[in-house]
């Protein structure tokens, strides 16, 4: 009796406690990754005209021309991807449905072998594969997900994937310019925010990987600084040659 009680114990805890991280990332993952796209382009951007000596008058329209024009073309860029995959995904699924239609028991063969090969037994899996393929729908549901590896009823909206974009885009690239826009003159408080902007941003994104907050948080502020450090030293030696 005592065993029992204990192993319902550990089941229960097992259930309570028993939680993943969201592998695919949701929208946790396209926001993060938009936004630390915008902060290390348009920081990057800065501080490559920075390095060639201009004003910080045309530091700032660079910054808000790269902001615009980067988040229009990651809008863009999303809307159409996310528009052709979804337009493949439909493409494929009326080429299952045919088959369906045509060759109902090839299909069902072919999804009975399927579970066999996954160690279900030979008997059941054509059972299975029996009475899931009653239903024309759910067949194809199952079909998609086996063999397309997709959800026919989750196919991502191309234009929440474009807003999405624009607007994680805009509010990374919109940090190296804010201090100009709030009255700075100088480059280095732009740097600051956009640095810790970028450490931030690698400590949110420890929420979808088994890194340290402090871990993802420094690599994406090295790599956001390498990045500022490169271009304005390219500015600098521009600026040199022309001068």
């Amino acid at each position: 009796m005592a065993i029992i009680e204990t192993g319902a114990a550990l089941h229960e805890a097992h259930r309570d406690n028993h939680t993943h991280r969201d592998v695919n990332g949701g929208w946790l993952r396209p926001a993060v990754f938009g936004a630390m796209d915008g902060l290390v382009s348009n920081l990057a951007l800065m501080t490559g005209v920075a390095g060639g000596s201009v004003g910080h008058q045309t530091i700032v329209i660079t910054g808000l021309a790269g902001l615009a024009a980067g988040a229009f073309s990651m809008a863009a860029g999303e809307y159409t991807s996310v528009a052709s995959q979804a337009e493949l995904v439909q493409a494929e699924l009326d080429v299952e449905r045919r088959e369906l239609r045509r060759h109902p028991q090839a299909e069902q063969d072919e999804l009975a072998a399927l579970y066999t090969s996954r160690g279900v037994e030979p008997g059941l899996a054509r059972e299975v594969a029996r009475q899931l393929s009653k239903n024309p729908e759910q067949a194809l549901e199952i079909h998609a997900r086996e063999e397309l590896g997709v959800d026919p009823d989750d196919l991502p909206s191309p234009l929440t994937a474009a807003v999405s974009s624009f607007g994680s885009f805009a509010l990374g690239a919109l940090l190296p310019v804010l201090p100009y826009l709030l009255g700075a003159t100088a480059l280095w408080p732009a740097v600051l925010l956009a640095l810790a902007g970028l450490f931030g941003c690698g400590a949110v994104v420890a929420r979808v990987t088994a890194r340290s907050w402090w871990y993802s948080g420094l690599r994406q502020l090295a790599l956001g600084g390498a990045a500022a450090g490169v271009t304005f030293a390219l500015g600098a030696l521009f600026d040199t040659a022309v001068s």
